[in-house]
């Protein structure tokens, strides 16, 4: 079991929030699909980032804005 640490909730909570109570995320290299980070929920794609980003924690924080985006236009708390 992983333990909890609160440093990921701390740096992107929107992200953390979204994969806790209504989707999920995937990261990296796909076969059909060029973004490297992307989220999901039940209804389908919330966001695709870009296709590459200098590094690990460019792409977090891209999908942490995407899904606040979603987020905010939606009206999810």
């Amino acid at each position: 079991m992983i333990p909890k640490s609160k440093l990921f909730e701390g740096k992107v909570p929107t992200f953390h929030r979204f994969v806790k109570v209504i989707g999920w995320i995937e990261i990296g290299g796909h076969e059909v699909i060029s973004a490297f980070v992307r989220a999901y929920d039940q209804g389908g794609t919330v966001y695709e980032g870009k296709d590459s980003y200098p590094d690990m924690e460019s792409a977090l924080q891209d999908l942490e804005a995407g899904i606040k985006s979603y987020m905010d236009k939606w009206g999810i708390k």
